[in-house]
């Protein structure tokens, strides 16, 4: 069964071109380790809602918009496979310090997640 890893991450609107290069990189990294699917999207439609919402679960400030990103797996044990290969890629290195992310990582909202439905229009 799939595997999803899903994300909602606040990032300043200053550094997201950094933050879709450093994307792109990441996006090769976990695809040539294991994963099937990388999506990366930037907040478009994300109102502040008055008790939840995507804006409110990151502290959202004024100078940063929402990034809502998923990697998909054939199954759980190939995405922990990959999450240990993932981190030892040389392309990453430094990439991962929390001083060198174009966000804040301590907001960052991150989870496993087993899929229970899955339809596509053909």
């Amino acid at each position: 069964m799939k595997y999803v890893d899903g994300f909602i991450i606040p990032v300043p609107k200053k550094k997201l071109a950094t933050y879709k290069k450093w994307a792109k990189i990441c996006s090769k990294v976990w695809l040539e380790h294991g994963a099937i699917e990388y999506v990366e999207t930037v907040g478009d439609d994300v109102p502040m809602g008055k008790v939840t919402s995507f804006p409110r679960s990151v502290k959202l400030k004024s100078d940063e918009v929402v990034v809502y990103s998923w990697i998909v797996y054939k199954s759980r044990a190939a995405r922990q496979k990959a999450s240990k290969t993932v981190m030892k890629d040389p392309r990453l290195a430094g990439m991962m310090d929390p001083k060198k992310m174009p966000f804040d990582g301590k907001r960052m909202i991150f989870g496993g997640f087993v899929p229970f439905l899955d339809v596509r229009k053909k």
